[in-house]
């Protein structure tokens, strides 16, 4: 670990109001519950905030309700300022939301920029689709009839965030819907209230967002969870989080009285596939980064090292090798790679795996003890498809290395997986590479790159248990609309009466 450098208190935090958003005022909830924002390397307190009731979901929902018509009537023009002006806002406070990144999710230097630079990209592509949704006309085969298709907004959205990447992920949902628009209620995770959508809020706020465009409710899923899934006026639920909870969300959404479109993105088992002929320096080099950032709590994280058994023992020397340098401990720390784990229930989780890992016979390659909710990196090798680090998500610094008997079976166990979100494979053969990867089963695939990527303008979204949908670019004005077909009768019909 190196030296302590902790950001206790942002300076942010003298501006941004520590309660709810709704209909363009900031008030305290009425819940009889305090969440208290910390710092998960130190559990200094950054903020309390009085939670939401029922009540008050409701309230932002009909704030939503009532806003979401006058906006969805303003002028593309005016629709992409108001985003263009919340990027602004977000650029020119760069330095104080970066440092409360890294205060409330433990978010190292290079994964806050990364998160934050991601987030003001991300509003300013979404600031393009106003202008960028098209409708159709499509002939009839009725004389003097003419079928029109208009993609208009779905009205009201959710947006339920996690706590991994809390600003990108709920702007990543937020900004779309607006910039098409639909008006937002945002919850976000326990574990990050700040970031995960008050930042946001104030970002809309700063920008001139008109009342009730946008929305955020700070609440426990205990007492508000189900109740703003089932709410009767969303049209369309966003959840970012473990595939056990969308599973939860989606059957409310589908089953409830008020059925609703979900838009799910879940859990990941991500591979990163070696293959014989990869150039071994640049995947280790990979391997110790896309597993590594933000301490592997990320979806598209590798999860799995799956190597050609001709480089498998060559890898697994050079990949420890190169983890050992990794430092690790206070994420303010520019030099530290490895932060704390956000909370203890996380931590509990990691340190099981690891122990089940020793349990099961996994060889150790690298590991040390836990400072506070700092896992020093860990790796596993000889893991085999019945251990627990191959089958299940990790979402922590533990990764383990299982060996292929060649090509094929490397593409075996590459699928071997209830989830297919991201992945990648390393291969000197491009046009190997591309088949290879074409015949993995999942949304993203990376060719001699991390498994964690996200392009604003690129579709991002998984197979299988990792989800329904697809967010960015044109995939997201898809998602954040629906097609109206209004049919023109020119002329007066034949009917046979």
């Amino acid at each position: 670990m190196t030296e302590q450098n902790t950001i206790s208190r942002p300076e942010v935090l003298q501006q941004l109001p520590a309660k709810l958003f709704i209909d363009g005022q900031w008030r305290e909830g009425t819940s009889s519950s305090t969440l208290v924002s910390r710092n998960p390397f130190n559990d200094d307190t950054l903020a309390q905030i009085r939670q939401a009731s029922a009540e008050d979901v409701d309230a932002a929902y009909a704030a939503a309700r009532a806003a979401q018509p006058g906006w969805a009537a303003l002028s593309p023009a005016k629709r992409a300022e108001v985003l263009n002006a919340a990027a602004d806002y977000l650029q020119a406070n760069y330095q104080q939301y970066l440092q409360l990144l890294v205060a409330e999710s433990g978010s190292s230097q290079l994964k806050s920029n990364i998160e934050l630079g991601g987030t003001i990209a991300a509003i300013r592509e979404a600031a393009t689709f106003p202008t960028r949704v098209h409708g159709k006309i499509l002939p009839s085969n009725t004389p003097g009839k003419e079928n029109r298709v208009y993609r208009e907004p779905v009205g009201v959205v959710s947006v339920i965030s996690p706590w991994n990447f809390p600003l990108l992920l709920s702007a990543r949902s937020v900004a779309p819907a607006l910039a098409l628009g639909n008006a937002v209620v945002l919850k976000p995770a326990s574990d990050t209230p700040l970031t995960g959508a008050l930042m946001l809020a104030k970002a809309f706020e700063a920008a001139d967002a008109p009342a009730g465009v946008l929305n955020a409710v700070i609440g426990s899923g205990s007492e508000i969870g189900d109740h703003f899934v089932a709410h009767p006026t969303p049209s369309l639920v966003s959840f970012t989080g473990s595939t056990q909870v969308g599973r939860r969300v989606g059957e409310i959404a589908i089953s409830g009285d008020h059925m609703k479109r979900v838009s799910l993105e879940l859990g990941g088992n991500a591979p990163f596939v070696v293959l014989a002929d990869a150039d071994l320096d640049e995947a280790v080099k990979a391997a110790a980064l896309g597993k590594f950032l933000h301490q592997g709590q990320i979806c598209m994280a590798i999860n799995r090292i799956i190597v050609e058994a001709p480089v498998y023992e060559e890898f697994v020397e050079k990949f420890a090798a190169q983890v050992q340098q990794l430092k690790f401990g206070d994420a303010a720390d520019p030099a530290n790679l490895i932060g704390p784990i956000i909370n203890d229930a996380q931590l509990s989780s990691i340190t099981g795996k690891i122990d089940r890992a020793r349990s099961e016979g996994a060889r150790e390659v690298v590991a040390g003890d836990p400072v506070g909710r700092v896992v020093p990196p860990h790796i596993f090798a000889d893991v085999t498809p019945q251990m627990e680090l191959f089958r299940e998500e990790i979402f922590g610094p533990v990764v383990g290395i299982t060996r292929a008997n060649d090509e094929a079976h490397a593409l075996e166990l590459a699928n071997d997986t209830e989830y297919g979100l991201s992945s990648a494979v390393f291969t000197q053969d491009l046009e190997k590479g591309v088949r290879f990867a074409r015949g993995i089963k999942a949304g993203m695939t990376h060719i001699n790159d991390i498994t964690v990527n996200d392009e604003p303008h690129v579709m991002f979204g998984g197979e299988k248990n990792s989800g329904l949908g697809r967010f960015n670019g044109e995939w997201a004005i898809e998602e954040f609309t629906t097609d109206h077909w209004v049919g023109v009768q020119h002329t007066k019909k034949q009917y046979p009466f």
